[in-house]
């Protein structure tokens, strides 16, 4: 059976977040999501972040609390990948999480995208396994809060933007033809989580926002690593400023 027939919404999941989190009493209904424990350290140094709790997955994952401008947050820096991403968004959203920002890196497929530009994808190509379980085969995700993080962006007056995404699970196979194919059909930047959170957000009616900022390139006959791996910590700070603006809004 081919992977897009994997969708089923018509039979119980024999195993439920529920065996792995429990419910949490007066726990953040909103998270920040970060790919990178010196961002979570930018989050302390702008306004504190005292641990919360854990999540005990493959790895335990650290929950931070903080609060901003009257508001709690909880945080947390999520593994790579659609799977690991999803499964700690399931356990999340089980202790009482209802909306999450994420924001990470991602490599562009427009070399006319500085680095460091904030992208607002609109729609994600499904190029990963994860989202056929949580959706019905599609060649793309609609990312449903992009409007709103657009106005909020674009009121804030802050660079950006918009345009599709493509998700892939494989890394080191982003090839020059599929690069090329995802070009033709708009996508500019890739990444390899926004389908999947964004097809379990949908199937567990949760808000997500995603935003990502310009790492590597791709668009060119050879990888350009660009500022992937070379960001400042003062970088961190002043993006970590932008999501907490962004998370006071939503």
């Amino acid at each position: 059976m081919s992977i897009i027939n994997t969708f089923d919404d018509k039979t119980p999941a024999l195993i439920n977040p529920g065996v792995m989190a429990a419910k949490k009493q007066d726990f953040p209904v909103t998270a920040l999501v970060c790919f990178g424990e010196r961002f979570i350290d930018a989050l302390d140094e702008i306004c504190g972040a005292a641990t919360l709790d854990v999540i005990i997955a493959a790895v335990v994952v650290p929950i931070y609390k903080l609060t901003s401008n009257g508001k709690n947050y909880a945080v947390y820096c999520s593994t790579l990948g659609g799977p690991a991403a999803v499964q700690l968004l399931e356990l999340m959203v089980q202790k009482g999480c209802k909306k999450f920002i994420f924001f990470g890196s991602c490599g562009v497929l427009d070399k006319n995208i500085p680095p460091l530009h904030l992208i607002v994808p609109i729609e994600s190509y499904r190029d990963e396994g994860t989202s056929y379980h949580y959706a019905p085969a599609s060649d793309y995700v609609t990312i449903k809060t992009a409007p709103v993080l657009d106005k909020i962006l674009t009121e804030m007056k802050i660079p950006h933007t918009s345009g599709r995404n493509w998700t892939t699970d494989a890394l080191f196979r982003e090839t020059a033809g599929n690069t090329a194919k995802r070009k033709a059909d708009g996508c500019i930047s890739v990444d390899m989580e926004c389908a999947s959170v964004q097809a379990a957000a949908d199937f567990r009616n949760i808000e997500v926002y995603y935003i990502l900022y310009s790492a590597d390139s791709l668009d060119a006959d050879e990888w350009d690593s660009r500022t992937l791996g070379k960001l400042t910590q003062d970088s961190r700070v002043d993006f970590m400023k932008i999501v907490l603006q962004i998370a006071d809004k939503i």
